[in-house]
C-alpha cells in the first residue's frame, strides 16, 4: 500500500536517505530539495519517519524492545520565511478600486476587500481605501496625490487592466511612474497562467514614483489574491533596496 502525507502537494527535485550505525544506535538521515514556494521539511521528517518505520518492521523479529528517538528538523534553508522583512513601523499603503459599477454602486467590492485582508498579515498598513470610476485623468490624479501628497509606500489599484473599451488602469499608471518594473507585472501574469488561461489577457503594469511603488491587479476578487500571493512576501523586498539597503 502507499503512504500519502497530504501536507504539500510539490514536486521534489532531490531526496536522499543516509544511515550511520553507532552501536546498538541508528541514525537515518534525510536531505531534501525543491525550487518550489515553500520549504520542503515537512516531506524530509516524513522520508525519515518512513525510514524508520520500515526498520521497524523489518527488525522487530530481532529485538520487541526497538523504539524510535527524537525526531527534529537539523537545517533548513531557503521557503518563504526566509524572504520575510522586518521594518521599524508598518509600510503606509492605500488601496484603489477602478471601475465604473462599482462606483456606481451597481456592484459590491470584492478584489479590493481582499488586498485589504491580505494585508492585514503584512508589515502593511493601509491608509487609503478609495473608489474610482475607469476614467483615466482622475486614476491619474489620485495616483499622484497619494504619492506626492500623502507619501504611501505602496499603492494598489484592482480593476481596469484588461482590454475592454473602458480598462484605461495601465496607461494611467504609466502615466504617473518614473520607472517601470516589468519582473513584477511577468511574476502576477505568470502566476495566474499556471491557474486560469485567461490571465494572458491582463496587462497590470507596475512601476516607481520617487520611492514609491503603484501595482496594478486585476479586478476579479481570484485575480487580485492570486496577485498578492504572487507578490508577497518577495515584494516587501523592494523597499529596503529603495532606501539604499541593496541585496
Amino acid at each position: 500500500s502507499d503512504w500519502m502525507v497530504f501536507c504539500h502537494n510539490l514536486p521534489l527535485d532531490w531526496i536522499d536517505l543516509k544511515f550511520e550505525v553507532e552501536g546498538e544506535r541508528i541514525k537515518v538521515f534525510a536531505e531534501v530539495k525543491a525550487i518550489w514556494k515553500t520549504g520542503v521539511e515537512m516531506e524530509a521528517l516524513s522520508a525519515v519517519t518512513g525510514a524508520l518505520l520500515n526498520m521497524y518492521d523489518m527488525l522487530k523479529p530481532l529485538d520487541k524492545d526497538l523504539s524510535f528517538g527524537d525526531i527534529k528538523l537539523v537545517k533548513k534553508r531557503g521557503g518563504k520565511s526566509n524572504f520575510k522583512e522586518e521594518f521599524p513601523k508598518p509600510l503606509q499603503a492605500g488601496v484603489l478600486v477602478i471601475s465604473d459599477s462599482t462606483y456606481a454602486g451597481e456592484r459590491e467590492d470584492k478584489s479590493g476587500k481582499v488586498i485589504q485582508q491580505f494585508l492585514e498579515n503584512q508589515p502593511v498598513d493601509v491608509k487609503v481605501y478609495e473608489i474610482l470610476p475607469d476614467v483615466k485623468d482622475q486614476i491619474v490624479q489620485r495616483l499622484a496625490q497619494l504619492v506626492d501628497e500623502q507619501q504611501l509606500d505602496l499603492v494598489i489599484t484592482t480593476g481596469g487592466t484588461g482590454i475592454g473599451p473602458r480598462d484605461v488602469t495601465p496607461e494611467a499608471v504609466r502615466e504617473v511612474i518614473t520607472k517601470e518594473i516589468p519582473g513584477i507585472s511577468e511574476t502576477v501574469r505568470q502566476f495566474g497562467q499556471e491557474r486560469i488561461p485567461y490571465a494572458m489577457l491582463s496587462r497590470q503594469i507596475c512601476g516607481l514614483r520617487n520611492d514609491s511603488l503603484i501595482i496594478s491587479l486585476p479586478g476579479s476578487s481570484k485575480g487580485a489574491q492570486e496577485g498578492m500571493q504572487a507578490l508577497f512576501p518577495g515584494l516587501l523586498h523592494a523597499f529596503p533596496m529603495l532606501r539604499g539597503f541593496g541585496h
